[in-house]
């Protein structure tokens, strides 16, 4: 039972293919590139304004991960650190963090402030909550 080569290599091919074009994970972005991926996504995208001593955020990352995980493919996840960042938070007015905004095509559909479990996150992100 042997397999041609060149079936091999097409079968690898479509392997590599196959693999999700969006992690399940939160993107990093920051000021230089929050634009282009804000505005040029199909999908909403989900921000995370966060700061490094902010306790509430380092305790609600686990959770943003979980989220970005089960929204794979309907939402996009990002985090922006808002201290290393401050035009994108100035933009948003984001006067609290952790601040969640979801955005369609760089457009503020609503808004959340404070730490969310994951499930809360995702029905956020769905609309739902």
């Amino acid at each position: 039972n042997r397999v041609p080569r060149a079936r091999l290599v097409a079968a690898a091919a479509v392997r590599i293919l196959v693999q999700p074009l969006l992690p399940g994970v939160p993107v990093a972005l920051d000021d230089e590139r929050f634009d282009a991926v804000t505005r040029h996504t199909q999908l909403p995208v989900l921000v995370d304004f966060w700061a490094t001593w902010c306790g509430p955020c380092r305790m609600m990352a686990p959770q943003f991960e979980q989220a970005a995980a089960r929204l794979q493919g309907q939402v996009l996840l990002v985090k922006v650190d808002s201290d290393a960042n401050p035009q994108a938070a100035a933009r948003f007015a984001v006067r609290s963090i952790p601040t969640l905004v979801l955005l369609r095509e760089g457009v503020e559909q609503r808004r959340r402030t404070g730490a969310l479990p994951a499930a809360e996150i995702v029905s956020f992100a769905r609309g739902l909550g």
